[in-house]
């Protein structure tokens, strides 16, 4: 475990950025906290976290697009888990030069800077959109890649970059790809806030989009571990590994057991304004763990149904206070 050394968490601000700082601190180290430029100053979902945690953290508002700014970022740093990424899907039908910008050029910053501050390792952040509609189960890292929208064709190119930079300069890059990771702070374009927001605000009518695709579900700190286990492994270098619970579940069955947990009836509405464009939609992802848990100790703790319901409970809790709802424009279609 490398505590007491420096390490750098990009896109730290976000959903999953904010928790893995949290974990990082709670196991010893010492974290810089990389967050998107604004004039605001706003550090975003670390402005939620308590002063005792974040007093300790060293934050730097920057843009990952800008070299000279996260170079600077990286500086002294022994590993950098590089999450800064734009995620939203239906966005990247609408703003698809973004998504290069950031994703593919941001990434290209990273790995130039590691090589030329010889980091010890970056931990690149890959997503299982890169496969596309499974065409086998589990999927593996072998699974060929589909680019169904422009932000999996964006997390595609950045990952090559990765694996270019690992076979062409020998720079240490390891690339975690995770499956649907859900839970507290997530934002509500996502399915599982999407529909604990319209059912915690009092509507038992819930729009939806598609409810037949699968997906492997994966709690935040099951994600967050996987990114700390892939960072302590010599094993892990040069490789693309998948983060999944290995568990499979339709969006209608998450809707079901949302409302179960809640102890909400609600009626399903198919909002057309929510779906994908038909060859866009990736109808099935249930991934494969076995190399994570062979080439380090991780194992998933919110795994399977229980480990799934279990999650969703929390997930509920977080979002069913008045203080975490009332940050959410509930019933608002978010892209």
């Amino acid at each position: 475990m490398l505590t007491n050394k420096k390490v750098l968490v990009t896109g730290a601000d976000g959903f999953i950025g904010s928790h893995l700082v949290e974990k990082l601190l709670s196991h010893g180290y010492d974290v810089r906290a990389f967050c998107l430029y604004n004039s605001n100053g706003s550090w975003g979902w670390l402005d939620t976290i308590p002063s005792s945690i974040t007093d300790s953290i060293e934050i730097i508002l920057g843009d990952i697009r800008d070299y000279a700014s996260i170079k600077n970022a990286m500086i002294n740093c022994e590993h950098v888990y590089h999450l800064a990424s734009l995620i939203a899907i239906p966005y990247s039908y609408i703003a698809p030069s973004s998504y290069i910008d950031t994703n593919i050029t941001g990434t290209l910053n990273v790995l130039q800077a590691a090589r030329e501050l010889s980091t010890a390792r970056v931990i690149h952040t890959s997503t299982s959109e890169t496969y596309g509609t499974a065409k086998f189960v589990p999927i593996t890292e072998d699974h060929p890649l589909s680019a169904q929208s422009p932000y999996a064709a964006s997390k595609i190119g950045a990952d090559q970059l990765a694996i270019s930079y690992w076979k062409s300069f020998e720079t240490p890059v390891s690339i975690l790809r995770p499956f649907n990771t859900y839970g507290p702070r997530q934002s509500s374009r996502a399915v599982i806030p999407t529909i604990i927001t319209q059912i915690a605000s009092g509507q038992n009518k819930v729009k939806l989009g598609a409810l037949s695709p699968t997906r492997d579900f994966n709690y935040v700190t099951d994600t967050c571990a996987a990114f700390m286990a892939v960072a302590n492994s010599e094993n892990t270098l040069g490789q693309v590994i998948n983060s999944a619970s290995s568990f499979e579940i339709s969006i209608g069955e998450t809707a079901s057991l949302i409302s179960k947990c809640m102890d909400k009836d609600i009626e399903i509405i198919s909002d057309e304004e929510r779906m994908r464009p038909i060859d866009s939609e990736v109808n099935r992802l249930y991934g494969d763990n076995s190399l994570l848990k062979r080439l380090t100790s991780w194992e998933p703790e919110y795994g399977g149904i229980e480990g799934f319901t279990r999650g969703i409970n929390s997930t509920i809790e977080w979002f069913s206070k008045p203080s975490n709802l009332s940050k959410y424009r509930v019933g608002s279609y978010m892209i």
